[in-house]
C-alpha cells in the first residue's frame, strides 16, 4: 500500500511540472563592428650608454689642452724611462766584461813575465850553448816587451777602476728608474718639469759614468781627489722658505749639523784615503811597465862576459809580478773610485739641503739620511746635537781668545 501511495505522489508531481506555463525572452543580435587597432612599437631598454658624437669637441678648450698635454708628457716620461733601462743593461753588461778584462790580463802578463823571467835565467846558465842560448834569449826579450806593453795599457786603463764604474752607474740608474716608475704610478698628472729634470738626470750620470773608452774615459790620475758628481746642478735655496712638506725650522736645523758633521769628519776622512789610494794606485802604475821595460832591455845583454845582465832580468821581472799583482789583484783602482763615489754621497748631501727645488717629505728624507749613514733616528739626533753643542763651545772659546 505505501508503494502505491509513493508512486501516485510521483505521477502527480510530474503532471503537474508538465503543465506550468513557458515564458520566451527574445534578446536582438547586435551588429559586428572590424576595428584595427595600430600595433604600438616597444623598444627593449639596453644599458649601452653611447658618448654623444663630438663630445671632445664641446670640452672647453683649456680642458682639453690639458689632457692632451698630460698625455704627451706621460709618453715623454716612458720614453726617458726605456733610455734609463737600456742604460741598465749597457753598465751590467760592461761592468762585467772589464772585470773579466782585469782578471784575464793579470793573469796573462804576469804569466807572459815569468815565463820570460825563466827563459832569461836559462840562457844566462847556458852562456856557451851557441844558437840555442840566443833563440831563448829572443824569446824572453820579446816576451818581456810584450808585458811591458800589456803593462802599460792595463795602467793606463785600470780595469778595476773601469768595472767599479760601471757598477756604480748601474746602481744609480736602477735607482732612478725607481724613482720615474713611482711617479707614472702614482701621479695623475704629469707635468713638464719632471721630463726636464728626468732627462737632465740621465745625462749627468752619463756623463759622469761614460759608456766609451777613448775620447770620454775619466781621467784615472787627477792631480787632485775630487768627489765624484753624478746630478745636476741645483739652486741655493733661501733658509727662511720652504719649511712646508713636513719640514720644520728644527728638522731643518738638525740636518745643517748632520751636513757640518758630515763635511768636517766623515768626508774628510774620505778625501783624506782617497788621496792616498790615488798616490799608492799611481807608484804601482809607474813601477810595473818600468820594472817590466828594465828587465826586458837587460834580457838583450844576455851572454856578455858579465851575468849581471841576467840576473837584472830575472829580479825585475819577478818585481813586475809582485807589482801588478798588487796594483790589479789588489784593485787599488776599484778602492780610488769607491772612495770618490763615497765623498759624492757627501757632497750630494750637503747640496739637497741647500736646494731650492721641491724635496720629499721630512720625516721620510730624515729616515734616508739615517739609513745611508749606518745610524739609528735617535743616534742622528743625538750626532746633531753633539755637534751643536761642540760648535757653541768653540764660539765661546774662540770670543774669550779675542
Amino acid at each position: 500500500m505505501a508503494s502505491l501511495h509513493v508512486s501516485r505522489l510521483v505521477l502527480s508531481s510530474s503532471s503537474s511540472s508538465c503543465m506550468r506555463p513557458k515564458a520566451a525572452v527574445s534578446i536582438p543580435k547586435l551588429p559586428k563592428f572590424n576595428v584595427s587597432v595600430p600595433k604600438i612599437p616597444i623598444k627593449k631598454p639596453t644599458l649601452s650608454v653611447k658618448e654623444p658624437v663630438g663630445f671632445m669637441e664641446t670640452l672647453p678648450l683649456p680642458l682639453k689642452q690639458r689632457r692632451d698635454s698630460d698625455s704627451i708628457q706621460r709618453a715623454r716620461l716612458n720614453a726617458v724611462l726605456e733610455a734609463v733601462m737600456d742604460r741598465i743593461e749597457m753598465h751590467k753588461n760592461l761592468g762585467d766584461q772589464r772585470n773579466s778584462w782585469n782578471s784575464l790580463l793579470l793573469n796573462s802578463v804576469n804569466m807572459i813575465t815569468l815565463t820570460a823571467a825563466l827563459m832569461a835565467g836559462i840562457a844566462s846558465v847556458n852562456v856557451h850553448g851557441g844558437d840555442s842560448v840566443t833563440a831563448v834569449k829572443i824569446a824572453s826579450t820579446v816576451l818581456l816587451a810584450s808585458a811591458t806593453s800589456i803593462s802599460a795599457l792595463m795602467s793606463k786603463i785600470q780595469p778595476s777602476q773601469l768595472a767599479e764604474e760601471q757598477r756604480n752607474a748601474t746602481r744609480l740608474f736602477k735607482k732612478l728608474r725607481t724613482e720615474l716608475e713611482m711617479i707614472l704610478r702614482e701621479n695623475e698628472a704629469i707635468y713638464e718639469e719632471d721630463v726636464k729634470e728626468a732627462i737632465q738626470r740621465v745625462l749627468a750620470l752619463d756623463k759622469a759614468y761614460p759608456l766609451p773608452l777613448i775620447g770620454a774615459m775619466l781621467e784615472k790620475f787627477p792631480e787632485e781627489f775630487k768627489p765624484a758628481t753624478w746630478w745636476p746642478e741645483k739652486k741655493q735655496r733661501n733658509p727662511k722658505t720652504g719649511l712646508a712638506n713636513g719640514w720644520s725650522q728644527e728638522l731643518e736645523t738638525e740636518m745643517r749639523e748632520v751636513a757640518h758633521v758630515v763635511k768636517t769628519r766623515d768626508a774628510e776622512e774620505y778625501e783624506k784615503l782617497g788621496n792616498v789610494a790615488l798616490k799608492l794606485n799611481r807608484f804601482l802604475a809607474i813601477s810595473g811597465p818600468v820594472l817590466t821595460g828594465v828587465s826586458a832591455v837587460s834580457s838583450v845583454f844576455i851572454g856578455q862576459d858579465s851575468g849581471l845582465a841576467g840576473v837584472v832580468a830575472m829580479t825585475c821581472a819577478s818585481l813586475a809580478a809582485i807589482v801588478n799583482t798588487l796594483e790589479h789583484g789588489g784593485q787599488v783602482g776599484m778602492v780610488f773610485e769607491m772612495y770618490r763615489n763615497s765623498a759624492g754621497f757627501f757632497s750630494l748631501l750637503e747640496e739637497t739641503l741647500n736646494s731650492t727645488e721641491k724635496r720629499e717629505h721630512g720625516q721620510v728624507f730624515e729616515t734616508k739620511v739615517a739609513l745611508k749613514l749606518g745610524r739609528s733616528l735617535s743616534e742622528l739626533r743625538d750626532l746633531a746635537k753633539k755637534s751643536k753643542i761642540s760648535l757653541v763651545k768653540a764660539n765661546e772659546f774662540a770670543s774669550k781668545l779675542f
